[in-house]
């Protein structure tokens, strides 16, 4: 049987935080912007540790599973 809830849950949050594609954090002129397609240093580090916190939190702690076959 294959796990695939990393995979699934990686790919997800890769989309959702692509920094500038929803929202950035922070923004260029403003704490948070949406949809402004541009990205920063800064953005990039905050949203790498917000999806390193995510990941870590849905399937190191609480342990999601998706089996397969």
């Amino acid at each position: 049987m294959a796990d695939l809830a990393p995979v699934l849950i990686a790919v997800i949050l890769f989309v959702v935080l692509s920094p500038g594609l929803l929202f950035q954090l922070p923004g260029s002129k403003r704490g948070i912007e949406f949809t402004n397609m541009r990205t920063s240093g800064l953005s990039i580090f905050v949203h790498t540790i917000i999806f390193a916190a995510i990941i870590t939190i849905l399937l190191i702690a609480i342990g999601v599973h998706i089996y397969v076959g």
